[in-house]
């Protein structure tokens, strides 16, 4: 009998090779050709999402409880696997042919990105894993910002490899978010150097460190890195979000920007910070929820009455700076 870690070792294996030469074909053949295969390999994958569908059918419900009828959760979960399908072939189609970027991706509210830049202070922009965020960053090195983002490593090494080796072809400069030391020596500097940096915010981020602040109405663990890079750097917060159009086109919708305030003692000016950045991103969720990434559980961790937040990334920054 297989064990489950091998059992996990060979899905991983799987989707690195099903990816990798998925790559390779979209590289050699026209995009009409790739659209054409579209709806089957979303339509094969989503069968095989039973656990993620799950994971999303609990989340959905947490969020919008008795606001929206069954029949709407399960259109509000099938259009977000099909978001997620269509946004990783885009993406890989784009990475071999750059001009598709121009082509697919339009700006609206630019000129609060270039007033905060115009700083020369860098910009935080926050976002989430909402629509096809990938790209969104791929349209602003295209623009010509020097754009930078905080990602998670991939449980997969070889498949982390590989994909840091095709972000850096993009021109994207990639900042793992471990260890933890040098991704804030690392935020720092590209902030400093008049960087776009990307973080998003929307995952949980556990009972180890964090606010807890509100997200649909119930609290979620959330990172405190934005508000923490702001206050250290002066840098502006700004929000930016793309949505997938009904021609399949995207537009990359960005807000002003976000003021950090100081409110008494320093863990509740970020406390309010991260609120506002959330509630933000929750009014973008309930705008378009086919477009958020449904399957993450947002709320896995729950605070204690008596807890105690931890901020161990602002003492971070205080040393990396």
């Amino acid at each position: 009998m297989s064990s489950p870690n091998g059992f996990k070792r060979f899905q991983r294996a799987a989707a690195r090779y099903g990816l990798c030469t998925s790559a390779w074909l979209f590289e050699r053949l026209p995009y009409p050709v790739v659209r054409f295969f579209t709806g089957v390999l979303i339509g094969i994958g989503f069968r095989f999402t039973k656990r993620q569908r799950k994971f999303a059918a609990e989340s959905v419900d947490i969020a919008f409880g008795d606001e929206k009828s069954p029949e709407e959760k399960q259109q509000i979960i099938k259009r977000c696997f099909e978001n997620f399908g269509q946004g990783m072939i885009e993406v890989l189609y784009s990475l071999p042919h750059p001009e598709m970027v121009a082509q697919k991706v339009s700006f609206q509210g630019k000129e609060h990105l270039d007033r905060a830049l115009a700083k020369n202070r860098g910009v935080v922009a926050v976002t989430a894993h909402f629509g096809n965020f990938p790209l969104m960053m791929m349209a602003c090195v295209h623009q010509g910002y020097r754009t930078s983002s905080i990602i998670r490593h991939s449980r997969d090494e070889k498949l982390s490899a590989y994909l840091h080796k095709k972000r850096l072809a993009a021109g994207l400069i990639t900042i793992y978010a471990t260890p933890r030391r040098s991704c804030v020596a690392q935020s720092l500097k590209e902030l400093r150097e008049g960087g776009l940096l990307f973080i998003p915010i929307d995952q949980n981020f556990g009972s180890g460190g964090g606010v807890y602040v509100d997200f649909f109405g119930k609290k979620a663990a959330t990172a405190t890195g934005p508000a923490v890079f702001a206050m250290r750097t002066g840098a502006p917060i700004v929000p930016m979000f793309i949505v997938r159009q009904d021609d399949g086109t995207h537009v990359v919708m960005i807000e002003p920007p976000i003021e950090v305030n100081p409110e008494g003692e320093e863990k509740e000016t970020l406390r309010g910070g991260m609120a506002e950045i959330t509630a933000v991103i929750e009014r973008y969720v309930r705008r378009y929820p086919h477009e958020w990434a449904w399957m993450h559980r947002r709320w896995k961790s729950r605070p204690e009455e008596d807890q105690t937040d931890h901020i161990p990334a602002e003492k971070e920054a205080r040393n990396a700076g």
